[in-house]
């Protein structure tokens, strides 16, 4: 389990999350060998809302449709948040649960793209360069109308949970509204080694200030 300055990163999400005072419910999705650490770990912070552990499946998708089903019936807006992004802004949390109660499907918080992308063909060589403008970085948590995400995930019986790596785009498919809203810096994904770094510095920061 991915720790930043001594507190592993699930906890620091979920604190994140839960101190945004918009989030009354949530279900973790942990592996089967970590689960029982990280209800132990979850029920020593002392967190304001409800919070369940469930075991995930093999994959991404299998994980979030476990999760989905864990949360109460009467629970009609959804977030899907990474782990990875422990240090998400509260602000980020409250612009995308007003645009999903403002009517929208499915709602992803983006930021610019700072560097220039091309895309490239199965031998490497370049074959168009998209114009940043119209680019934005997808970030989480993504937020969704309950119904929508359950109709996305509802998958094919012989094979299970669609697979995608962004929820979003399930929704997409099924030609649901999606929009975004503006993310934060402050929400990157903790994945390398300097994503570790400034994630350290982060929590330094954001610890001095809670002690």
């Amino acid at each position: 389990m991915r720790t930043v300055a001594g507190v592993p990163l699930v906890v620091r999400a979920v604190r994140a999350l839960d101190a945004s005072a918009l989030v009354q419910v949530g279900v973790v999705v942990a592996a089967v060998e970590c689960r029982q650490q990280v209800v132990e770990l979850l029920d020593a912070v002392g967190l304001a809302g409800s919070w369940t552990v469930v075991v995930g499946g093999d994959t991404r998708s299998q994980s979030v449709q476990r999760g989905l089903r864990a949360l109460p019936t009467d629970v009609d807006v959804v977030l899907v948040h990474d782990a990875a992004r422990a240090f998400v802004p509260a602000a980020v949390v409250a612009r995308v649960l007003a645009a999903v109660e403002a009517g929208a499907d499915a709602v992803v918080p983006v930021v610019a793209v700072a560097d220039t992308v091309k895309q490239i063909d199965a031998g490497g060589a370049v074959v168009a360069t998209p114009g940043r403008l119209a680019l934005r970085q997808v970030q989480t948590p993504q937020g969704f109308r309950r119904t929508v995400l359950d109709a996305a995930y509802a998958g094919d019986p012989a094979t299970g949970a669609p697979a995608a790596t962004d929820d979003a785009t399930l929704v997409e498919r099924l030609g649901g509204r999606v929009v975004v809203v503006d993310g934060d810096p402050l929400a990157f994904k903790v994945t390398g080694p300097l994503d570790l770094l400034l994630a350290a510095a982060v929590a330094r920061d954001r610890d001095d200030v809670a002690g």
